[in-house]
């Protein structure tokens, strides 16, 4: 897993219609040397009547989305707050960036890790017991608080859940290292005051 120090962790909220992704939330959280240091939270205007499913899920009113700026002038505000930083995400390989370049902003080459990708790889050794890789069920695991379908603590989340994995692989490396002196201890004291002199003769 790549280890970055200075990134963008992203989530959107949305709302479709036939084949059309609208935008109704757009955020983001800043971590410089491994801390959180700014957020980007902006709900999404949109024509699109608010489903009840939707607004239960996310607890985003039409309210709202009412009173929301556009998508043009959210997204060029999310564009200058992500600056040139690496993106990371959960799952927004296949979701939240094709529904980006879908509203007119490519984030792509700029995305490093997907978290997501990361959980499957880490379920079986990492995560045990985990039910699902859902984000909210490894935040759990993490003991990471958060709500999910709330862009803002999602994209929070994934960050912390990271974080956690960056830790794991630290750990695993000082680990190694321990037993790779201990090994070397254990040859040194296996020849410990035997003259091999002789072998060279």
């Amino acid at each position: 897993m790549e280890k970055i120090e200075n990134y963008i962790s992203f989530d959107l909220e949305f709302n479709t219609a036939g084949e059309r992704h609208h935008l109704i939330q757009v955020s983001a959280v800043k971590f410089i040397q491994h801390e959180e240091v700014e957020t980007f939270d902006s709900f999404v205007y949109s024509e699109l009547p608010l489903p009840a499913f939707i607004n239960g899920l996310t607890g985003i009113t039409k309210e709202k989305i009412d009173n929301a700026p556009r998508v043009e002038e959210v997204l060029k505000e999310f564009k200058s707050f992500v600056g040139e930083l690496p993106l990371i995400g959960y799952s927004a390989r296949n979701n939240d960036l094709p529904i980006l370049l879908e509203n007119g902003l490519d984030l792509e080459a700029q995305y490093v890790v997907d978290v997501f990708e990361e959980a499957q790889l880490k379920r079986s050794n990492d995560l045990n017991g985990v039910i699902d890789l859902k984000l909210t069920t490894v935040a759990k695991y993490f003991d990471i608080p958060g709500h999910g379908h709330n862009a803002l603590d999602d994209a929070r989340m994934t960050a912390l859940v990271y974080e956690k994995f960056l830790e794991l692989e630290e750990n695993k490396k000082y680990v190694e290292q321990l037993e790779s002196k201990k090994e070397e201890s254990s040859m040194g004291n296996l020849f410990s005051g035997v003259d091999l002199s002789s072998l060279f003769d």
